[in-house]
């Protein structure tokens, strides 16, 4: 399709923590060889309260209905900035959804703590890291050591409180939502993400990936969110 057959219709995507907008890199070249129209906010994940308001410039500069993606942490940014009048649809991507009062790590105490978990680590300033060694082992297992040492070394630091920053007003109450469930996942919990699945009423597709599926599995990733920008679109 051409950029002219989406219509006004645009994708915003939404990155996970220890992450940066770069590692949507590979989805966001095959949505623009669809010629699907893409921005990729950059999060300071220093807060819920913070990261949605990023995203809300970058909703508000959108030209027409959103299509709104989260990653991981992301999938929380987006249920609390999905509510803008312009989202129409949501996509998650192994990633979290709480409900309202609900903190992301509500949702993580309510299962297993995944091996990734092992590897995070106070740098004593009020940030959390994740470990090199639980990047190649659990974050980015999946893909080559060199990227996920490059993934470790160009983490941003996450804000000690983010975890505990509680979703006011779902935004997957009332818009469609699509999911895709990493199986392999060791860093967020396979179990929440298929309950997650039911709790939504999401279209889901099921990858046998590890967290990083956006990087992993780009085409599959593409593949949903372009389902649901034809669904917005019309097309």
């Amino acid at each position: 399709m051409t950029q002219a057959s989406w219509g006004d219709v645009s994708v915003v995507l939404v990155h996970g923590a220890w992450a940066d907008a770069s590692s949507w890199r590979r989805v966001i070249a095959l949505l623009h060889a669809e010629g699907l129209p893409v921005v990729a906010v950059q999060n300071p994940t220093t807060s819920l309260g913070d990261d949605a308001a990023a995203t809300r410039l970058a909703l508000d500069a959108a030209p027409g209905p959103v299509v709104l993606a989260g990653h991981s942490w992301g999938g929380t940014v987006i249920t609390e900035a999905g509510n803008h009048p312009k989202v129409k649809a949501l996509v998650y991507v192994a990633a979290f959804a709480p409900g309202a009062g609900q903190s992301t790590g509500d949702q993580v105490a309510a299962h297993p703590p995944p091996p990734g978990l092992s590897g995070v680590t106070d740098d004593g300033h009020g940030h959390f890291m994740m470990s090199t060694r639980s990047w190649i082992e659990n974050v980015a297992q999946d893909m080559p050591e060199a990227e996920a040492r490059i993934l470790a070394a160009t983490q941003t630091p996450l804000g000690a409180a983010t975890f505990s920053d509680a979703v006011s007003q779902p935004a997957w109450a009332g818009r469609p939502c699509w999911y895709v469930v990493s199986a392999q996942d060791r860093a967020v919990s396979v179990e929440l993400q298929r309950e997650l699945v039911s709790r939504l009423g999401a279209r889901s597709v099921e990858l046998a990936a590890g967290h990083m599926s956006l990087l992993t599995h780009p085409q599959a990733v593409a593949d949903v969110i372009l389902a649901a920008a034809r669904e917005v679109s019309g097309a």
